[in-house]
C-alpha cells in the first residue's frame, strides 16, 4: 500500500475539471530525450505506446518499450518517459476513480469501486498484444481518447490536456472507463496491494515537492540533502541517478517553466517574472532561458500572444 504522503506532495497540474477530472494527453517530441518528467498523482494513468523506443521510469525500476504495449500506473507512484527514438508519441488517459462512484452501495462500488479508490487493489503493470484482452482494453481505451471530442493525429500533440464539459461526452467517456475496469476485472487483472514502502520514492517526492513550494526563494543543497538526511555529495548522486540530471538543472528547469506560464497568462514585466520565479538577477534569468528556450522571454510572450 502506498505510504500515505502530505497533499502538497501531488502533482500541480489538474487533470481535467474540478466536476469531472479526467483527461486525455498526446505527448510528442521531435528529439530524443525526457518527454514526460518524473512527477507523480493521486489518479490512475493508463499509457498507450503505439510503437517506436521509450523507456518507462516506475518507482525506480526501468521498462523499456520497443512495441505497442498498454502501462498503468497507479495513484502515487513515482514516474517519468524518456523517449529514446525522435519522433514519436505516447497517448494518456488520466482519471480519479472517484469519477465511477457509485451513490448506490452495489457489488461493483463494494468490490471493485471502493477498493480502487482506497488503494486496496491495483491495475496490472503492463499489457501487450498477445494477451487475450489485449485488443478489448485498447479498443475502451481508444474510445475513452475519442469521447473528448478530439480526434488525435501524429501532428497534434495534446500536451496540455484535452478536456471536456459536454454531458454526452463525459457519459461515453465513463462507460468506456467502465467496460475497461469489466474486461481487466473479468481477466483477473487487478491484484491486491502489497505493503511495500520505498524509502528512495519517498525521499525523491520530498525534495521534489520542497522544490515545488520554494522555487522562489533562493534554494541550498545543504537543504534538499537534509530533508531527506544525506551529505551534500552524496545527495546530488543519489538526485541524478534517479531524476537523470543534478538538482541545480532540476530547480533552473522548473524555475523557467514557471516563467513561462507567467509569461502566458500575464502581464507582469520581465523583471516581475525574473524575481517570481526565484532570480535575483536578471541577467542569470535571461542566460537561463534562453538554454532552455533558445529565445528571449518577450519574444516568447509575443509567440504566445
Amino acid at each position: 500500500m502506498h505510504h500515505p504522503q502530505p497533499e502538497t506532495l501531488k502533482e500541480i497540474r489538474p487533470h481535467g475539471t474540478k466536476s469531472f477530472p479526467c483527461a486525455t494527453y498526446r505527448t510528442h517530441s521531435v528529439k530524443k530525450g525526457t518527454l514526460v518528467k518524473y512527477h507523480w498523482h493521486d489518479e490512475v494513468e493508463i499509457l498507450h505506446f503505439s510503437g517506436g523506443n521509450f523507456r518507462l521510469d516506475i518507482n525506480m525500476e526501468q521498462f523499456p518499450i520497443h512495441s505497442e504495449c498498454l502501462y498503468f500506473i497507479n495513484p502515487g507512484e513515482l514516474h517519468s518517459i524518456t523517449m529514446e527514438t525522435a519522433g514519436c508519441y505516447e497517448d494518456a488517459v488520466v482519471f480519479s476513480p472517484d469519477i465511477l462512484s457509485f451513490n448506490s452501495y452495489d457489488t461493483v462500488q463494494m468490490q471493485l469501486i471502493q477498493p480502487i479508490q482506497k488503494g486496496q487493489v491495483v491495475f496490472p503493470r503492463c499489457i501487450f498484444p498477445e494477451h487475450p484482452a489485449y485488443t478489448a482494453i485498447r479498443d475502451a481505451f481508444t474510445d475513452t481518447m475519442h469521447s473528448f471530442g478530439h480526434v488525435f493525429s501524429e501532428d497534434t500533440p495534446t500536451d496540455d490536456g484535452a478536456i471536456t464539459d459536454d454531458l454526452t461526452n463525459q457519459l461515453l467517456i465513463k462507460a468506456s472507463l467502465l467496460r475497461l475496469l469489466a474486461i481487466l476485472s473479468d481477466h483477473k487483472l487487478f491484484t491486491p496491494t502489497e505493503k511495500n514502502y520505498d524509502k528512495r520514492v519517498e525521499d525523491i517526492k520530498t525534495v521534489l515537492t520542497y522544490i515545488r513550494e520554494n522555487y522562489k526563494e533562493k534554494i541550498y543543497i545543504s537543504d534538499l540533502a537534509g530533508l531527506v538526511g544525506l551529505n551534500e555529495q552524496y545527495f546530488c548522486r543519489f538526485f541524478k541517478k534517479i531524476i537523470g540530471y543534478s538538482p541545480i538543472k532540476y530547480i533552473n528547469e522548473y524555475r523557467i517553466k514557471q516563467s513561462l506560464r507567467l509569461l502566458e497568462e500575464t502581464n507582469l514585466p520581465i523583471m516581475e517574472v525574473c524575481l517570481e520565479c526565484g532570480y535575483n538577477n536578471l541577467g542569470n534569468f535571461l542566460r537561463e532561458f534562453r538554454k532552455y528556450t533558445d529565445t528571449t522571454p518577450l519574444q516568447y510572450r509575443k509567440k504566445k500572444s
